[in-house]
């Protein structure tokens, strides 16, 4: 498979998956302040709407958090340059989306990416493996967890560090995941977020 220039992960990235494996995925304002008194350092911004958007990354940040903004689940915020602009102007640091294109537009502008990807039979897997390839974003979302037994290997393959997420719903879905070779899990079950590598290696 033919790789880009492959652009070096976030060195911040890498420190905090490397003790927290665990990316919260945040739905709706509510969750967000949860979030910001936790120790996890990454995640996720889903569905919040465009007025409070600026104010929720603002919150996010001041915590000292790295928040990825999921511009596909987030009403009034198109797909286009312009989204990525208002995006820049409000101080977020990164975006994730199932779409390859505004990861490669992003990237260009300096932003984080995370590229979400849905497995859903062998023909999808080769599609989206490809266009992770061309993309070359920091982090890949894969999704659902349970596929990762069945795709490790192409997925190692890539050279992309990637999360398992969808239906990780305990601790050892965590573990299995990592087991499999991913860099960490996204979920929105809160009693998740505060787990550390070290804990899980310990158990």
């Amino acid at each position: 498979m033919n790789h880009r220039h492959k652009r070096p992960i976030d060195r911040r990235l890498l420190s905090a998956l490397a003790e927290h494996p665990v990316v919260a995925s945040l739905v709706g304002v509510e969750t967000v302040g949860r979030f910001t008194t936790t120790a996890a350092p990454l995640g996720i911004l889903a569905s919040i709407p465009l007025g409070d958007l600026a104010a929720t990354v603002r919150q996010t940040l001041a915590a000292g958090k790295i928040g990825f903004v999921n511009i596909d689940s987030t009403p009034g915020l198109g797909h286009d340059p312009g989204a990525l602009a208002y995006l820049q102007q409000i101080g977020a640091v990164g975006i994730c989306s199932t779409r390859q294109a505004m990861i490669e537009r992003a990237a260009g502008l300096g932003l984080l990416t995370m590229q979400k990807v849905f497995v859903t039979d062998r023909s999808n897997l080769r599609r989206s493996m490809q266009s992770i390839a061309r993309s070359q974003p920091d982090l890949v979302q894969l999704m659902p967890a349970v596929v990762l037994r069945y795709v490790e290997r192409q997925a190692r393959e890539v050279g992309v560090p990637y999360l398992a997420a969808g239906f990780v719903q305990a601790e050892d879905d965590v573990v299995e995941a990592l087991g499999h070779g991913a860099a960490g899990v996204c979920t929105s079950e809160e009693r998740l977020w505060e787990l550390r590598r070290a804990a899980l290696r310990a158990s």
